[in-house]
Order: structure tokens, then sequence, then C-alpha cells
């Protein structure tokens, strides 16, 4: 089995056809899936979607989504967490954490929301998805300060230092379509050098698709597909592409495909352990 250990699959990049999305997902191998929400307005997106197709899913206030969120955003939380303690496709809180590349944001209000949604996890005892964009000092400052049960460090891009101290904190960390690239020296050698148990895959579907999706440099300067928006260099990501981006990994590790899909598939499982409650609900559902 391979599990897409974070994806958002309620994007609207998947309304026309989401079925097909899902459908060519399964035939690839991918019948694990981890669907993070960003604001209470997708929470009950994520929740159906997961009961839909036996996949977990995790809720929480994305650093990107501070400013559409309202005041009672923590509360609204809260609340849906309470709500859905007994449900095994509740797996995490997330997607939350702080993000220091985008201009603009209030790093206050992220601190804050991060910190308060860390208090949230800790007391419902759940581990945590991690946004992690130049920002990793400070997440890791407040899971110091703030313990959770573990979790994933999605998109992972920091130092070996820093890759160190979230694995020491209970942690995997997430490698996708940037890791295809070789000019992402950084990532690369982290994807290769890191403990193997840290190893998680995932593919932020719609988002950081692997290399080949992107369009060649000509493509480039032509008007995209209106779907795609225009002059878009990229092509959009989904969960079927995560064996290819696997491939990628074993390649950079040594080992074959099926190693890495089985370790990684280990290792989400191990830092998300509802995660085979909802696996289980799938399995009885398709009679696997």
């Amino acid at each position: 089995m391979w599990i897409d250990s974070h994806l958002h699959l309620d994007a609207p990049e998947f309304d026309a056809d989401r079925e097909a999305v899902v459908a060519r997902a399964r035939a690839a191998g991918v019948t694990g899936m981890v669907l993070p929400a960003v604001a209470p307005s997708n929470f009950g997106a994520v929740r159906t979607l997961a009961h839909q197709l036996g996949a977990g899913y995790a809720l929480g206030i994305h650093p990107l989504w501070i400013r559409g969120v309202g005041a009672g955003a923590l509360d609204e939380l809260q609340q849906a967490l309470r709500d859905a303690r007994d449900d095994p496709h509740l797996v995490a809180v997330g997607e939350i954490g702080l993000d220091h590349f985008v201009p603009g944001l209030d790093r206050a209000q992220q601190a804050h929301l991060y910190r308060a949604q860390l208090k949230l996890a800790r007391d419902a005892g759940l581990p945590v998805l991690l946004h992690v964009r130049r920002s990793a000092d400070d997440l890791l400052a407040g899971l110091r300060r703030i313990e959770v049960p573990g979790g994933l460090a999605h998109a992972f891009n920091g130092s070996t230092v820093q890759a160190g101290q979230f694995i020491d904190l209970g942690f995997a960390l997430g490698f996708g379509g940037a890791m295809t690239f070789e000019r992402a020296l950084q990532i690369r050698r982290l994807a290769a050098e890191v403990p193997p148990e840290a190893l998680a895959l995932e593919t932020d579907a719609p988002d950081i698709p692997p290399h080949w999706l992107y369009r060649t440099a000509a493509e480039r300067v032509r008007p995209a597909p209106e779907a795609e928006g225009p002059g878009s260099p990229q092509g959009r990501n989904e969960p079927a592409e995560l064996p290819r981006i696997g491939a990628v990994l074993a390649t950079l590790r040594g080992l074959s495909v099926e190693a890495v899909r089985d370790l990684t598939a280990a290792n989400v499982r191990r830092v998300l352990p509802r995660l085979d409650g909802a696996l289980a609900v799938r399995s009885a559902i398709v009679g696997e």
C-alpha cells in the first residue's frame, strides 16, 4: 500500500473529475490518504471525503488562511475536534504551522494560532500536520513548550540539524514533488540521509507537482488551458503520481521501490496511529 500523507483532495481543482482522480490513485496502488483541512470552512468537506474514501483527515487552521478566518475560528476547531473525538477517520490536527515566506502575513497572529492549535492537539492527544516554510526554528520552539504526540513535517526543506530535532520530537518528514528536481540539492540530500524511520511520502495535490508535470520552456510563454490559469508553468498534481515520486526516493536511498512503499507507509502509520482505524474501515467496505 502506498500512503499519500498529505493531499488536498477537496480543492476546487478537482471539482470536475474528483472520482476519476481517486480511481487513478487506486489503480496506482495509492490506497491510503490523509486529507488536511485549512480552515473551518472546509472542515465538513474533508471529513465527508475521508468517510467516503476510507481515508484519514485532519482539522486545523493553515497559516496562509488566517486572513479569512473569523475571531471564533479556534472555538470552531475546538468544537469540531470534540465532535469527532470518536471518529476513526480523524488522525491529526492540521494543517497548522508558520509561514515566513509569503509576504504580508501577520507573524504575531500566526504564532498565536499555532500555539493555540498545539494546545488543542495536546489536549485531544492527537499528532499534528505542520506547514514548514522558512519557519522550522520557530515551529520547534513551540513544540518544545507545548508537547504533542509527534506528527508529520509537511514538505520539509530545513537543515540537517533541524531535521534531527523534528525527528527527536517524534515527527516524520514529508517528501514529495520538490524532491524530483535534480537542482533541489538540499531536499534530495535530506531524503537520502535522514534515518529511514523519518521518511514519509506526500503529493500535496493539487500543488507541488513533480518535475515531469511541468511544461517546457516554450509552453510556459503560451496561454495555458483556462482550468490551469493563464500561463501556468505547471500541471495539476494528483495522488496517482505518488509511486513515481516514491521511485525517485528509492533511487536516492539505493532501495527497491517496494521497500520504499512499505517503509514510508509504515512510518506514516506509526506517527499517525489513528490512521489504522480509517484504513480498517476502508478495508471492510471494499472487502480487502
